[in-house]
């Protein structure tokens, strides 16, 4: 039936062209519509046009690249045997670039070494700028032949249209809409698979679920994420719990260790500092900042908490950084990211800009507030955004990290127990080496009255885990013409050591293959031939 069905869809997507000609948009047709312009969509869309399909890439923000173009450049890659021969292109385009003695501009060329780097292949680079992972994106593309629209944001409410399980059109705020006989989501909230009516997972599932053991509610298991001389008081008058709480702190709970709930690990955005004066713009108050919001720093502090702890300051070429959470007392904004991937539009801008205050309030405080001892503001004071990074967007990264949102529940669900018995899985398209790991998701007053870190563990593989083709397609009887490729099928924990970049871009390759395959075979993409999609693996 389904093979039927593909056979009149080029005289239906021309039906639709006619149709929609009376409106202020025609219907724009291709073989393949990618929402989201991440790693995984860009190289989704290279493979699809190389193998003859037109393609659309949707990017809805005016900038292509995800984290790995907005501050994500301290990359996280263990074995880079196992990526794919497009993202090991990627990673040598920017070694080329930073050949180029033009490249080094705020510091002489040096030798970088980045992390988890075992036995590199010779001629690629793991630690980039910024803009020069956004460049060798829009130069991959642009050999390619890709057509990237910027600034168009799919109509959660009404932009999917669906005849039976397959998707027709989708139809951006702008009234602009797409026709065509493959569709895929690459996008980090997965904002087309929930409009398409497809089964997803937010938050943790119980340990019982799927027979895990780091899933669910997980108790102050990282201590080394809060000082360890004494405990943290949580309330605004320190032993007086009639002061109330300190800012995102909540009460204690009597929820159990292991059970499910809709929360998220904490979210936040990888910073471009710098040291280089001349490139240097100085962090400002924000103009909401309160003083309270910053008094679990100071209360770190005095516990002994090091300076280093409250963010890094892990070395990009040019001396600039990428500068991630630390602690327990970092640069997450922790317990405020759960209602991020449900909300409106203006309402993620409202939580976005509420992590970047968050930031920004902890940078000026950790250099100016005289709480913080001289010696730490003093070590502190010489970093500042870098100037010749987010240009157009005040130097603050583009894309706030969301760690986790929405998952597929696919035809296949990715759980702690098949990262850890590989063989379960016979149709890799992808393998995670990073260690299944969660940032902290909120903070709890514990039994002892101090302050504790639900959420935070960290859990290593013996060897790699694999990424089911499955992973990354819905039930065959929900969608059969829908990839999902950064909301992918898994559980919360093995969640953990999918969301890597390289991993994503790797995926995204053979999503495209994939694709390729289905449209020109004219079958849904839950039979496309395993054998067909991977060459190495």
């Amino acid at each position: 039936m389904f093979v039927v069905r593909q056979c009149f869809c080029r005289i239906v997507c021309l039906v639709l062209l006619v149709l929609t000609n009376t409106f202020a948009y025609a219907a724009e047709v291709c073989d393949a519509v990618i929402y989201g312009g991440t790693c995984s969509g860009i190289f989704a869309a290279i493979e699809l046009v190389n193998r003859g399909n037109s393609v659309i890439l949707i990017e809805p923000t005016n900038h292509i690249g995800g984290m790995t173009a907005s501050g994500l450049g301290w990359v996280d890659v263990c074995d880079p045997k196992l990526l794919g021969k497009r993202t090991m292109d990627f990673f040598h385009r920017v070694w080329m670039h930073y050949e180029q003695p033009n490249a080094w501009i705020f510091e002489e060329k040096r030798m970088i070494q980045g992390q988890f780097m075992h036995a590199p292949p010779a001629q690629t680079l793991w630690v980039f700028e910024p803009h020069v992972a956004e460049r060798v994106f829009l130069d991959m593309l642009q050999e390619a032949g890709v057509e990237v629209l910027y600034n168009e944001r799919l109509d959660r409410q009404h932009g999917v249209d669906k005849v039976n399980n397959q998707i027709k059109k989708i139809t951006m705020e702008s009234g602009r809409s797409f026709v065509g006989h493959v569709f895929i989501d690459a996008s980090y909230e997965g904002d087309l698979m929930a409009a398409s009516g497809i089964s997803y997972a937010i938050g943790r599932e119980a340990n019982s679920l799927y027979g895990e053991t780091q899933n669910g509610i997980h108790y102050n298991v990282r201590r080394s994420e809060l000082p360890q001389r004494g405990g943290l008081d949580p309330y605004v008058i320190p032993k007086d719990p009639n002061s109330g709480l300190l800012p995102r702190i909540e009460a204690m709970t009597q929820e159990e260790e292991g059970e499910g709930d809709f929360r998220v690990q904490a979210y936040n955005y990888r910073m471009c500092l710098t040291d280089v004066p001349e490139n240097k713009v100085d962090i400002l108050k924000p103009e909401n900042y309160q003083e309270l919001d910053y008094e679990i720093v100071f209360r770190a502090l005095a516990l002994g908490m090091p300076w280093n702890r409250f963010f890094k300051l892990d070395l990009l070429p040019n001396r600039k950084t990428d500068s991630n959470n630390s602690s327990g007392v970092s640069t997450d904004f922790v317990g405020m990211s759960y209602n991020y991937v449900e909300s409106s539009y203006e309402e993620r801008s409202r939580i976005a800009l509420a992590h970047k205050n968050w930031q920004l309030g902890l940078l000026w405080t950790l250099q100016n507030h005289p709480r913080i001892p001289q010696k730490i503001r003093a070590r502190l004071q010489k970093w500042g955004l870098a100037k010749d990074e987010f240009v157009d967007n005040g130097h603050w990264p583009y894309q706030l990290y969301i760690r986790e949102g929405r998952r597929l529940l696919g035809e296949y669900i990715t759980t702690e127990n098949t990262l850890l018995q590989p063989d379960l899985v016979p149709d890799p398209i992808a393998f995670c080496t990073y260690a299944m790991d969660s940032h902290g998701v909120r903070y709890v007053v514990g039994s002892d009255q101090f302050l504790m870190i639900d959420g935070a563990f960290y859990k290593s593989l013996s060897q790699p885990g694999r990424i089911s083709y499955r992973s990354i397609v819905p039930k065959q009887e929900q969608c059969e013409n829908l990839f999902v490729l950064m909301c992918l099928s898994a559980s919360h924990v093995a969640y953990g050591s999918m969301r890597m970049e390289p991993v994503f871009m790797t995926i995204g390759e053979h999503a495209g293959i994939a694709a390729s395959i289905a449209i020109d075979r004219a079958i849904a993409v839950q039979h496309v031939p395993y054998q067909n999609i991977v060459e190495r693996f």
